[in-house]
């Protein structure tokens, strides 16, 4: 996971790019990740752990109507965080994780369905994965994998 990180710390600086992060049931370990990596304050700006319903509000101007709607685990809280990373900081590039790491879930929502998404100033994306039940430990890294991937993807193709 830390050639990863480097690689994504590695292309930002490449190209001049400021990363936040906005995560909820990974707790900000996408943020731990690249800043274990030495001298990742050159691109790393902020990273935002809002696991509760009040703070995806406070903290980053998530619609509370949204959530009502669709419950925190979804594609649209999951593109209104990173837009709110985003607009909540000074980065060119952001990466939401939400999702249901376990144990538990339901059947609209089981455990292992973790929504993401990467916005910019320019273009936005996001997707779902169900990694099953693995486990919560489980889950959550490889949710932080796949986050990597969308960054270093997303900064690839600016």
């Amino acid at each position: 996971m830390s050639d990863l990180a480097k690689q994504v710390l590695d292309a930002a600086q490449a190209c001049g790019w400021q990363i936040a992060t906005a995560e909820s049931c990974t707790g900000g370990l996408v943020a731990a990740a690249l800043t274990d990596i030495p001298g990742s304050s050159a691109v790393v700006d902020r990273g935002f752990v809002t696991y509760s319903y009040p703070s995806k509000v406070a903290m980053l101007g998530v619609s509370q109507a949204s959530l009502d709607a669709h419950g925190a685990v979804s594609d649209v809280v999951a593109r209104e965080m990173a837009r709110g990373a985003l607009r909540m900081s000074r980065a060119d590039i952001a990466v939401a994780i939400t999702g249901v790491a376990g144990p538990g879930g339901s059947e609209e929502k089981p455990e292992g369905l973790v929504h993401f998404a990467v916005a910019t100033h320019g273009s936005e994306m996001a997707h779902h994965i169900e990694f099953g039940p693995l486990g919560r430990a489980q889950v959550r890294a490889a949710s932080v994998e796949h986050a990597l991937e969308m960054l270093l993807s997303a900064i690839a193709h600016r």
